[in-house]
């Protein structure tokens, strides 16, 4: 895991088991599993919407809100980015 996806993963852990008023991850934990699917899907689209007519730095920011959404599902679930690392490294030896 990259410093900077740790460092994240580690506020998004934070802001589960101690939600500051006012925050949004601690929002999207509060509204539940169905809404931060709803995020990713609605982020996934906006993904495919910048790479099919926008520039490379919009195309950037969709892919980090992506990836934030996405890690916090993961954290959701109690599992980590290291579970989709492992998975994607267990790819790479076949």
């Amino acid at each position: 895991m990259s410093n900077v996806t740790q460092q994240v993963f580690e506020v998004i852990e934070g802001r589960k088991s101690d939600p500051p008023e006012g925050s949004y991850t601690a929002k999207l934990f509060a509204a539940g599993e169905v809404e931060v699917l709803k995020k990713i899907g609605e982020e996934a689209v906006e993904v495919v919407v910048a790479a099919s007519k926008q520039s490379e730095d919009r195309i950037i920011y969709e892919m980090a809100d992506l990836i934030y959404h996405n890690l916090v599902l993961l954290s959701m679930r109690n599992l980590s980015w290291k579970d989709v690392e492992d998975e994607l490294a267990r790819r790479i030896k076949k």
